[in-house]
Parts: structure tokens; C-alpha cells; sequence
């Protein structure tokens, strides 16, 4: 089980190199991690089990942030309502189709690996088009907007070496263009 002493914070230079394509068929190592990183991201979301071993709530959870650099990202969007908008082991994945309407999250954006909290707006794309494997190999392509963009496209930033804070305008942290999507 993945706790937080096993993932990596920022300034591991992990983080900021570009992870290699993963392998198919998966190895049984490659297996294990998909599997040991949703099941992070599933406990992290149950308050109770989250609480026993002293989880921060994760949305997602890059192969980087564990050490590994390979391009294999979790992620687990739950709604408002309870119910799972997003729940995939994102393998190679690449944003083929961006809209030009940016988004960002009215509260910023945080990391498992980071620490402190870094205030302002982290401008994203609110639709995405992806592309990309899941852990049996198959090809897919996924269209996603708002929230689950916003946390795919942070993933998919994890593996290719860029954090978050990259996105927050340094000068003005809370700018963003007036046609902006705010996603609370």
C-alpha cells in the first residue's frame, strides 16, 4: 500500500524529468504500481481509512510522484454527488485536442507532492481530447471537461516534468482571461 512517506515531494529531480513510454504487455511490476496507485487514491478518499494511516486526499496520482518514470498516471474524480465521474490508469497518455476556453480551480490547485500551499490561478484548458492506453493495452480516447480536465491535464503534466505552480502567473497570481471557466 502506498502511504505518504513513499511519495516523492518537490525537488526530487523525478519530478522534473520526462518520463519514459511505458511497456505492453505490462510487467507484473508495471501491474502492481497501476494497481497500487488507484488503490492509493481510493483510500485517500474514504475519510476513514485516510484518517488510520494518515492519507491526504488524492485525485490523482502520477508513477513520478512514486519514484517511477514511467508515463502511467491514476486518477479518480469523484462529483459532487457522490458518484465517480472519472476512474482510469492512464497509460501514454497525450492531449491530441485542447479548447481554446481556459479553466482553472476557483481554490488553485494542490500536490501530493508539494507541500505548501501555493496561492493563485493554475490556467488549464477546460476541454481536453486524450488519448491513451489503459493497463490492457487497448487504445482509447477520452473527451473530458472541467474538473476531470483539470485533473488530467495535471497528471499528464507529472510526466512530462512540469508541476502545477509552472501555470500560476508569477507577477499577478489570479489572473486569467474574463471568459475563464471557474470550476468550484
Amino acid at each position: 500500500m502506498i502511504l505518504m512517506k513513499d511519495i516523492v515531494r518537490d525537488g526530487d529531480p523525478v519530478l522534473r524529468a520526462v518520463a519514459q513510454p511505458v511497456a505492453f504487455p505490462l510487467s507484473a511490476e508495471d501491474k502492481k504500481l497501476a494497481d497500487d496507485m488507484m488503490e492509493y487514491l481510493v483510500n485517500s478518499q474514504d475519510p476513514e481509512i485516510a484518517k488510520k494511516h494518515q492519507l491526504r486526499a488524492g485525485v490523482g496520482l502520477a508513477a513520478p510522484q512514486v519514484g517511477v518514470s514511467i508515463k502511467m498516471a491514476a486518477v479518480l474524480v469523484p462529483g459532487d454527488d457522490g458518484k465517480i465521474l472519472l476512474k482510469e490508469v492512464l497509460c501514454n497518455p497525450v492531449i491530441v485536442r485542447e479548447s481554446v476556453k481556459p479553466a482553472a480551480l476557483a481554490e488553485g490547485e494542490g500536490c501530493l507532492s508539494v507541500d505548501e500551499d501555493i496561492p493563485g490561478y493554475v490556467v488549464r484548458h477546460d476541454r481536453i481530447t486524450i488519448q491513451y492506453q489503459n493497463v490492457a493495452g487497448e487504445k482509447k480516447s477520452i473527451r473530458v471537461k472541467d474538473y476531470p480536465a483539470i485533473v488530467c491535464q495535471h497528471e499528464i503534466d507529472h510526466l512530462n516534468g512540469h508541476l502545477f505552480y509552472d501555470h500560476i502567473n508569477k507577477k499577478n497570481p489570479f489572473s486569467i482571461a474574463p471568459d475563464a471557466v471557474i470550476v468550484q
